[in-house]
């Protein structure tokens, strides 16, 4: 969604022939789910037992009780990159010319870094600075859904200062106030083709914006047994509104020129909520060298898809939400953990999101769907309290049908996504002193 999870698109369209200009805020991560990888050794696990896992300070960003179960002072520090293959293939009923846009997902790098430290014997404290928000989509600029978008992307950075304390024995508690600087960019083409009669090259729009959101995530761990530990993980959402003037040039159409004088638009403000989460999570020691896990998730992607702007220029400049239509998510994960020597040890997991739309409801700049998760990863002791490790997950999202029509022209973009993946490379090192 890594999920972006997570990747937001907004566009702005303007259909000439019927006079009208639209405004348009969505977002996608990584097909409508969060990116939980963020190059740490949990990489190999598809989130199972996030929440109740805590073998490195990355448990912070999952459930910041972990901490106070981690001894001294330990630092985690991470890189990754994305990349996969998602490519749109129109069909017979399409009506918009162009190509096809070509591989739409590019390569995004990131990095991630996490302190913890033991105060005393029931008390630790933490820091976190990781990007587990964000994706990008770049279509070719003169591809058949150019008037939908053409490129796009978000990128949200997380700081998390974080306390935790053990009140018992067995239960832990944690929180961890989050800021989150967001990045969005998005470009698109404005067809300057006036009521279909006179064929001019297209005009562009580009905006561009950054902003700092809050939020909280909140945690604790329950030691139910000496081998068996559960975990439960709450993230608060974080409202991000982004606010600037629209770039546009080219537009050498006089009823759209007529329309944009007419609305005035000099400051575009589009707002969006990074959906709250909850995770519950269990990990249970079968032996010294097993360890299973698994993961039940709930996201509330209902609250994120009410955004947006619509005006309309030939209906007495009418200005009112956008449903996207969204819905809440589930997740589920399996998996676990080999100590295969005192030095190796070996991941493995597989997770499911739901899909944040209905088939009927999805669009290209949205491309979600449901997803499947393929990870798995290696942590290698080199030395007394350093750590090397390397994770990779597939996150695969198949095949996804489009049939998006524009609300006042009637003209429709249909297609479909073949075999659309994610592909999540991740490794790093730990120090504990």
């Amino acid at each position: 969604m890594t999920t972006i999870y997570p990747f937001k698109c907004k566009q702005w369209w303007i259909p000439a022939s019927l006079l009208v200009l639209s405004l348009h805020s969505t977002n996608s991560l990584a097909g409508g789910i969060f990116i939980y990888e963020a190059g740490q050794e949990g990489n190999g696990l598809a989130n199972a037992g996030s929440a109740a896992l805590a073998q490195d300070p990355s448990v912070l960003m999952s459930n910041p009780a972990g901490i106070a179960l981690l001894p001294g002072t330990q630092i985690s520090a991470n890189a990754q990159v994305i990349f996969g293959d998602m490519r749109f293939s129109r069909d017979s009923s399409n009506q918009f010319d162009g190509n096809e846009g070509g591989n739409a997902l590019q390569y995004l790098p990131g990095s991630s870094l996490f302190i913890s430290h033991q105060l005393d014997d029931r008390s630790a404290i933490g820091f976190g600075m990781y990007g587990n928000f964000g994706l990008a989509l770049d279509y070719d600029d003169d591809w058949t859904g150019r008037y939908f978008t053409q490129e796009a992307a978000i990128i949200g950075i997380s700081f998390q200062p974080t306390f935790a304390y053990k009140f018992t024995d067995d239960l832990t508690v944690g929180i961890g106030p989050r800021m989150m600087l967001g990045y969005y960019r998005t470009e698109m083409a404005i067809n300057n083709s006036l009521l279909g009669l006179v064929d001019r090259p297209d005009g562009q729009l580009e905006y561009k914006d950054t902003d700092v959101g809050m939020g909280l995530n909140l945690g604790l761990m329950y030691q139910l047994t000496p081998h068996t530990r559960l975990g439960l993980a709450y993230t608060s959402k974080v409202k991000l509104e982004f606010e600037d003037s629209p770039h546009v040039s080219d537009i050498n159409n006089p009823i759209i020129n007529a329309a944009l004088n007419r609305l005035a638009v000099d400051t575009l403000e589009l707002d969006m909520n990074v959906p709250q989460t909850v995770t519950f999570s269990v990990a249970h020691e079968m032996d010294d060298q097993w360890t299973l896990l698994g993961s039940l998730g709930w996201q509330d992607w209902s609250d994120f898809g009410d955004i947006g702007v619509e005006v309309d220029a030939n209906a007495a400049d009418v200005s009112r939400t956008v449903d996207r239509q969204y819905k809440d998510t589930w997740h589920a994960s399996i998996g676990a953990q080999y100590q295969m020597t005192k030095q190796l040890r070996l991941s493995f997991g597989v997770g499911y999101d739901s899909s944040a739309v209905d088939d009927k409801d999805r669009t290209v700049d949205n491309p979600m769907g449901e997803a499947w998760r393929f990870a798995t990863g290696v942590n290698y002791q080199v030395e007394e309290g350093f750590d090397l490790h390397m994770a990779y997950t597939l996150v695969w999202l198949g095949d996804m049908d489009v049939e998006q029509t524009k609300a006042r022209s009637g003209n429709t973009l249909s297609g479909s996504y073949n075999n659309a993946a994610l592909h999540i490379l991740g490794g790093g090192a730990t120090w504990r002193f």
